[in-house]
């Protein structure tokens, strides 16, 4: 079945409001001044809410223009973190309220994109550039970097939290990564092998998940639009059977509870959802989502009955000046 969410669309006047020295391509853009980036500049939430729990939640939030975001993480509390392709800047936005602030201002040469949050306030992120950080949720600080592979030819994009490691993808590579959750450890390369062929100059893995046993990770393949199962001892990648859905072209961020997986088709602005056999080795597509506030949207995280999802507008112009948004949809 299809659900198609129909909210108001406002997109209210927004300054960016990014803060710290390092942002300084966005300040001159937008004339705004340093701040102090672990406090954070208080942004106003869109006023389309619905009841959530106990209260009234925003269901639109702004981010600061010109940040281009992509990924976004949620823990136990109501706080949603999201990186920027721009400069790796970290933004927190209180669900509650809409209103957030810069977190970590970032850097030249920095990027953010896939981010997962861990019960210890670690918050792992995909930085593209053959790199991988962890910063101190509360402070925004960086704990570590992690250079996975050389700069170039490779792009760190999404990531998961797994038994005792947090796994990267690389959508420009036949290989994952394993960092140890922590402040020490080895990186793991695992090389994908099996059912898994990498195809030249696109985008290839994308979004990963856990399976439901927690024995194996799940990875969307963008480019055509494929699911697979990657044994974690050997790398070995099967290739996820498909029942009423062709392909999952498109396909970026993934979210999965308990055996449903909601699959991110970020420029078809749709959500696709998955029921997952016992082996997470077929996939049946139970309905999709949709909504008028999609703005090619990329990455999900989940808190209480919603996925909230960021706006990349990869079809947008990508500049100082452009707005985004977060959105929240009902699951």
């Amino acid at each position: 079945m299809t659900r198609s969410h129909s909210h108001p669309h406002p997109h209210p006047s927004r300054r960016a409001l990014l803060g710290g020295a390092a942002l300084t391509a966005f300040a001159v853009a937008t004339g705004a001044g340093t701040a102090n980036a672990a406090a954070g500049t208080k942004t106003a939430a869109a006023a389309t809410t619905t009841g959530d729990g106990g209260g009234t939640w925003p269901t639109e939030f702004p981010l600061p223009n010109g940040f281009l975001p992509e990924g976004i993480a949620i823990g136990r509390k109501p706080y949603a973190y999201m990186g920027s392709r721009a400069n790796g800047a970290l933004y927190r936005t209180d669900l509650r309220t809409g209103e957030g602030g810069i977190l970590f201002a970032g850097g030249t040469g920095l990027i953010a994109v896939g981010l997962k949050l861990d019960h210890d306030g670690l918050l792992y992120v995909a930085g593209n550039t053959g790199v991988a950080r962890t910063h101190d949720s509360r402070t925004g600080e960086v704990v570590a970097t992690h250079q996975l592979t050389e700069p170039t030819g490779h792009f760190i994009n999404d990531v998961t939290l797994l038994g005792d490691r947090a796994w990267f993808t690389d959508s420009r590579a036949a290989a994952l990564y394993g960092v140890p959750r922590g402040r020490a450890g080895t990186v793991r390369t695992l090389p994908l092998t099996g059912d898994w062929v990498q195809l030249p100059d696109v985008n290839n893995a994308n979004g990963i998940v856990g399976t439901p046993d927690g024995r194996a990770l799940i990875v969307v393949k963008s480019t055509p639009g494929e699911l697979y199962n990657v044994n974690l001892k050997t790398g070995h990648a099967t290739k996820i059977t498909l029942v009423g859905a062709a392909n999952v072209v498109n396909g970026d961020g993934l979210y999965r509870t308990g055996r449903t997986l909601y699959v991110v088709q970020n420029r078809l602005n749709l959500i696709s959802v998955f029921h997952l056999d016992s082996k997470a080795t077929t996939a049946t597509l139970t309905g999709t989502i949709t909504d008028p506030r999609f703005d090619v949207p990329t990455t999900a995280a989940r808190f209480g009955n919603r996925l909230y999802l960021v706006n990349a507008r990869f079809t947008s112009p990508q500049t100082p000046e452009t707005t985004f948004t977060g959105v929240a949809v009902p699951i």
